[in-house]
């Protein structure tokens, strides 16, 4: 990598695949400044959670301006940086699984898709999309370890749907680099060498 370049990467990844914390890991190492995706101090998701038709719509909207106001900061910004989770995966993975499984009604997905599109028609993409790969299980596992309440009802299936929209949607990425890392028999926080393979990846990407 060059040392005077600046860089984009985002994080993708199902809930509870290990964005955040590979996005801090990254930060630290790299000297790049990292952008969370909003949900500690998310308003919707703990309603969401316990009814997903009642407040799909509402949620997508937030996380939808939240990411479009960190995306802009991003592109404004002279340093290289690090985002957990991009704008692309709310209209490609998040809301239209709730539309499918008649979470979302069809008008208020449509209304949702247009003001998407019309958003990201002024963003420049991330040089690197690092989509960390995890079957249900091993979500399920990460998601009961991080012990966040409102996370506890969430379905098998539900993450077993976000899973093939997130094949697809890679699949067929255009924006830029895609660097898909297999995340299931890794354990990158606590191995080092784990890590360092991943950053070496990057390195090479990005290269």
């Amino acid at each position: 990598m060059k040392a005077n370049k600046k860089y984009f990467i985002s994080v993708a990844g199902n809930i509870g695949s290990g964005k955040s914390s590979l996005t801090q890991m990254i930060a630290k190492e790299f000297g790049w400044k990292p952008y969370y995706e909003s949900v500690q101090n998310n308003p919707y998701l703990p309603d969401f959670y316990r009814d997903m038709k009642r407040w799909s719509f509402q949620l997508q909207v937030y996380f939808l301006s939240h990411r479009f106001k960190t995306h802009r900061k991003i592109v404004d910004s002279k340093k290289s940086v690090i985002q957990d989770r991009s704008i692309y995966e709310d209209v490609e993975i998040f809301a239209k699984n709730l539309y499918l499984m008649g979470r979302m009604e069809k008008r208020d997905y449509g209304n949702y898709r247009n003001l998407f599109y019309e958003m990201v028609s002024y963003l420049q993409p991330p040089d690197l999309v690092v989509y960390l790969k995890a079957d249900v299980k091993t979500l399920l596992k990460q998601i009961k370890q991080r012990g966040r309440h409102f996370e506890k009802s969430i379905e098998k299936e539900y993450l077993a749907r976000l899973n093939r929209s997130y094949a697809v949607w890679i699949k067929n990425y255009k924006l830029g680099k895609v660097l898909v890392i297999e995340s299931d028999e890794l354990d990158f926080v606590k191995n080092p060498e784990h890590f360092e393979m991943i950053t070496g990846s990057i390195k090479k990407e990005l290269n």
